[in-house]
């Protein structure tokens, strides 16, 4: 399997989740593109009580602009490929230690390690994390098989 069919396979899965509404679906289809990317402190923030800028914003970190960039990159390509607009990124294409992607209903906040404490969305606003499973984080079959224990998480 290309990793083009992986990433639409396992996002498809995500999408089809019955259990949760269609928006948060694609939130933590984002989440999950993030942490397949080797993305750190994965979180959604339920935002529809605090802000109607959207009903929920993914932050995510990654420890250079280039992982940045591909997270935003995919992120762009699969929301668009699942029929959704993107109404606006910013900071993909200049070297910017935050990139944000505006998805309409919820957006998408990258940021460069080093600089996420500096701008703090984390603990900006008065909202709820949403839990976010384990599993979307990035771990080899080779690290599951030989620590005979659960994969590792980047929490």
């Amino acid at each position: 399997m290309s990793s083009n069919e992986f990433i639409n396979k396992n996002v498809d899965e995500i999408l089809s989740n019955k259990e949760i509404d269609s928006t948060l679906a694609k939130a933590m289809a984002c989440a999950w593109i993030c942490g397949n990317f080797k993305g750190i402190n994965l979180k959604i923030l339920d935002m529809k009580k605090s802000t109607s800028l959207g009903d929920y914003f993914v932050l995510a970190s990654a420890t250079n602009f280039t992982q940045a960039s591909a997270m935003g990159q995919e992120i762009t390509v699969q929301m668009k490929r699942v029929g959704l607009e993107v109404l606006s990124r910013e900071g993909i294409n200049n070297g910017a230690d935050w990139l944000l992607i505006d998805l309409g209903d919820f957006i998408v906040h990258i940021f460069q390690e080093t600089a996420r404490h500096i701008y703090d969305l984390d603990n900006l606003w008065d909202a709820p994390s949403i839990q976010i499973p384990n599993e979307y984080y990035y771990s080899s079959d080779m690290e599951e098989s030989t620590s005979g224990s659960a994969p590792k998480g980047y929490f």
